[in-house]
């Protein structure tokens, strides 16, 4: 059935949840698991051209996110290790989510998007949007979409 399943999470709780419910899923059908972190840009100092230069700030960010990265995936590793899963980690960088979600799952070969949704509706969900509803739209793969 599935064969590679994409996982982007935050590290959220309720990112754990579609992590936990992927693991279930990799193991019924002897699937391994993609697990996509994404960070934003560095959107330059906020000190303008006083404090810290922007390479040494754009070096601090970039550290910080992979270290948050790796916090979250060795997390599902862990959660993922007893149940004979496989796990491949992918960090990205942007600051559109649900394009580098489509992106890794047609780069790394996916055939399911596995990932949670706010279920944010009506003003709410107008203005701050959905990263899942943008991936639901855009691409042409499978989407399970936990609440």
């Amino acid at each position: 059935m599935f064969k590679n399943i994409l996982v982007p999470t935050d590290g959220s709780k309720l990112s754990q949840k579609a992590v936990k419910e992927a693991i279930q899923l990799a193991k019924i059908t002897n699937a391994k698991i993609t697990a996509l972190h994404v960070y934003p840009k560095f959107s330059g100092s906020p000190y303008g051209t006083f404090g810290p230069a922007e390479d040494v700030l754009e070096e601090a960010h970039e550290n910080q996110a992979r270290a948050e990265a790796d916090q979250i995936f060795n997390g599902m590793k862990k959660l993922a290790e007893p149940a004979g899963i496989a796990i491949d980690s992918v960090l990205a960088q942007g600051n559109d989510v649900w394009k580098q979600v489509i992106a890794t799952a047609k780069k790394k070969k996916c055939d399911l998007i596995c990932m949670a949704s706010h279920g944010r509706r009506g003003v709410q969900g107008v203005l701050l949007g959905s990263e899942t509803h943008k991936v639901l739209t855009h691409s042409d793969l499978p989407v399970l979409v936990l609440r």
